[in-house]
């Protein structure tokens, strides 16, 4: 097929675009490499997917609207898997208008694309976040998501919003799927995994928040990236067992399917923070501090629903994938 994978040169985005080519896709990948993180990483991924005959790189801000019209008419795709996005809870608070121009604005222009083009499915990040305030656990895709706690939830919400209503209207497949705390090799340097790496291999303290009282679901990229292809394999169709009367906010009478995707299996902050003072073989030094705005204690993915419809669910233990990152991270840095 022919796929348009945006956030290119992200870290899931390049792991992603890997797998595709591997198996014969043609992949055209967009990405606008902004400065929110070191550019150079954001190259260095790339540099992995260029030799590659089947990929062609474009350098293009998905809130361009004449320019994302231009590539959608001229490269006709098949399937689009988007996962550009303006990341992160916290900066979210400090730039709140870089999610709407980016999340809202950008997400509206591959709607738009994939009406006028005929895509035959549209596969998009979603978040964990979307669940904001819930406490009951696991999330569950049947429960409501009405309460975010951050500008960058409200935008993914929003994205999953607006996704639906291009189902409705004009019977464009969507499905989103909600990331849950993905960590692994090339990962993103504002993630706590990174920032704890580098802090403890130059001897510096590391922030631990809510005192250490967090869990996180965190999900290895390759279990992330086996669930997305196989989620763009199998187009979304409407839930013949939705009831518009007692609506499931998980399914629709339209082609429209939202999907959690994490490890299934929480883990305590204190837990993950020994885990990488095993793999550096070295003890971390902890600064202690509150919750901060925005943020959640806990997050646990129910993912019943992603297993009943691509049989399968993520299952790589944080051990082991930690320690890939560690491998990858000293080799990348030469440390």
């Amino acid at each position: 097929m022919k796929i348009l994978l945006t956030g290119a040169a992200g870290f899931i985005g390049m792991t992603t675009a890997l797998r595709l080519l591997a198996r014969g896709d043609e992949v055209v990948g967009l990405d606008n490499l902004n400065d929110y993180y070191d550019v150079q990483l954001k190259l260095d991924r790339l540099a992995r997917l260029t030799p590659h005959e089947r990929f062609s790189f474009v350098k293009l801000d998905v809130a361009d609207r004449p320019g994302m019209e231009t590539l959608f008419e001229r490269e006709r795709f098949d399937r689009v898997i988007h996962l550009a996005a303006q990341a992160g809870v916290r900066y979210s608070l400090k730039n709140p208008h870089a999610y709407v121009d980016s999340n809202v604005v950008g997400f509206m222009n591959i709607l738009e694309g994939c009406r006028h083009t005929r895509v035959q499915h549209l596969v998009y990040a979603s978040s964990s976040s979307v669940y904001g305030g819930n406490t009951k656990m696991p999330f569950s895709e049947h429960d409501s998501v009405d309460h975010p706690v951050s500008m960058y939830a409200a935008t993914k919400k929003a994205n999953e919003l607006m996704a639906h209503t291009y189902s409705h209207l004009y019977g464009l497949p969507t499905t989103g799927l909600r990331f849950f705390t993905v960590y692994g090799p090339w990962g993103r340097p504002d993630m706590a995994l990174f920032l704890f790496t580098k802090a403890i291999l130059e001897g510096r303290p590391i922030d631990v928040f809510n005192h250490g009282r967090m869990q996180r679901d965190f999900t290895y990229v390759d279990d992330i990236v086996e669930g997305v292809i196989r989620v763009t394999d199998r187009i979304a169709a409407p839930d013949p067992a939705y009831r518009a009367e007692a609506p499931d906010p998980g399914t629709s009478n339209v082609p429209y399917r939202v999907f959690n995707i994490g490890n299934h299996s929480p883990v305590e902050l204190m837990e993950f923070i020994g885990c990488i003072e095993e793999a550096l073989g070295r003890p971390a030094e902890k600064n202690l501090l509150p919750l901060q705005d925005g943020d959640v204690p806990a997050t646990y993915a129910d993912v019943d629903a992603l297993t009943e419809w691509v049989g399968f669910a993520p299952a790589t233990d944080i051990r082991t994938g930690i320690a890939r990152f560690v491998e990858w991270y000293r080799a990348y840095y030469k440390v």
